[in-house]
């Protein structure tokens, strides 16, 4: 995403990534910071505490039963694709990292997004994530983690409004 960013024409952009793309979006913004205008995290990488399998699976488990029935097509091909390996090695990498500790380098305005009804995305890590970037708002919107998906125009919204308010 940092070569992208470093050839992308029209820079500097909005750059916004959901779940463990939001991790990869976060450090590419930290690599080339005067190729990033604002920075959205959808459904950001791991609270500390999800941090360990035995309570990412819970938190997996209390998410899913809240997620649209329309993310599922969605999303399924992409994991079937991927394969369990690759999904166990993008689960250990986000659970590795630490999303907190990087946000202070961020110096464009910051969003981060989450669904009301997602487990891993707590609101405190919402708050607390918004609290270590320079500046930065959180919000969240209706659904689970892959609120995204079936709520497309809310998610062109907050991306419009993170462009609006970048300088």
């Amino acid at each position: 995403m940092a070569r992208w960013l470093a050839v992308v024409p029209r820079a500097p952009v909005v750059l916004a990534g959901h779940s463990t793309g939001a991790q990869a979006a976060l450090h590419a913004t930290v690599r080339a910071p005067e190729r990033v205008r604002a920075l959205v995290l959808l459904a950001p990488t791991f609270p500390p505490h999800l941090r360990r399998m035995r309570p990412l699976l819970g938190a997996l488990a209390c998410t899913a039963v809240h997620e649209a029935p329309g993310a599922v097509p969605t999303v399924l091909p992409t994991y079937l694709k991927a394969g369990p390996r690759r999904l166990l090695t993008c689960v250990r990498s986000a659970q590795a990292d630490a999303p907190e500790d990087v946000l202070p380098s961020v110096t464009c305005p910051v969003t981060v997004v989450a669904g009301e009804k997602g487990a891993r995305c707590p609101p405190e890590w919402i708050h607390h994530l918004a609290s270590r970037a320079q500046s930065a708002a959180p919000c969240w919107y209706p659904g689970a983690h892959a609120f995204p998906h079936p709520h497309p125009a809310a998610t062109a919204e907050v991306l419009a409004q993170a462009r609006a308010e970048a300088p």
